[in-house]
């Protein structure tokens, strides 16, 4: 993955003679990924994902928000967090600086609960992507072997998107990190180091880039049905006005 992926390049007049049917903002995080990938590793996602939607379907791409809500791992070292009212109002100013053009969050840390109900709030502006159901989608369509709650933080599915979009960051001892810890219940409460030493909860060791390019190959193809959501918004609006 291309620094393009990351921090778009273009100037203030080729982004005028565009007309972009959407902006698609990545989200992630700064938090311990486990010995075998780094911090970034949430926002490094999301701005693969970001970047293969914004070229499949001509949005108008944003640099990352790379801090998010990560208190959970607050137990080791690096993890870096804002809080929730801190995420809801950048993104908010985000899309109200946008001139009225639609916002696609790509989220790439399940801890940014609070964008769920920042899209709620924006009665049709914004839309947020990928849900669970659409990451469990993905693992299924890319042969991945574990669900999104057995592979939680650093395991299967984030290793394979990395090994494809950024391998030189994956660290060789991927392939000894597994760490299974199914039952979470309290973690909001006690944070993510009650359940795991390593800072790992899935098997890493089950990786491969080929699922991480399918992955990232499915998602892209369903982003289509957000953009179309918010498309709909828009229409409506423009109706009632």
């Amino acid at each position: 993955m291309d620094q393009r992926a990351i921090l778009p390049e273009t100037t203030a007049p080729q982004e005028g003679a565009r007309t972009p049917a959407a902006a698609v903002l990545p989200v992630g995080s700064l938090e311990q990924h486990g010995p075998h990938l780094p911090l970034t590793t949430d926002t490094l996602i999301a701005c693969a994902l970001a970047r293969e939607v914004a070229d499949a379907h001509g949005l108008r791409a944003l640099p990352p928000l790379a801090f998010g809500c990560s208190h959970e791992h607050a137990a080791w070292p690096g993890t870096v967090s804002i809080s929730a009212t801190t995420l809801h109002a950048l993104v908010t100013d985000i899309a109200d600086s946008l001139a009225g053009l639609p916002l696609l969050l790509v989220n790439g840390h399940g801890g940014n609960h609070v964008l769920a109900n920042t899209v709620q709030q924006s009665r049709g502006r914004m839309a947020l992507f990928p849900g669970p159901g659409e990451w469990e989608a993905a693992r299924a369509a890319a042969g991945l072997t574990t669900t999104n709650d057995q592979d939680m933080h650093a395991g299967e599915l984030e290793t394979s998107v990395l090994l494809h979009a950024r391998p030189d960051l994956v660290g060789p001892d991927h392939a000894r990190a597994d760490h299974r810890a199914d039952e979470r219940d309290h973690m909001g409460t006690l944070g993510l180091s009650a359940y795991t030493a390593g800072g790992v909860v899935g098997l890493p060791s089950r990786a491969s880039a080929a699922k991480g390019r399918a992955v990232l190959e499915f998602l892209t193809g369903r982003a289509a049905g957000h953009l179309a959501a918010l498309e709909q918004a828009r229409g409506r609006d423009g109706q009632a006005r």
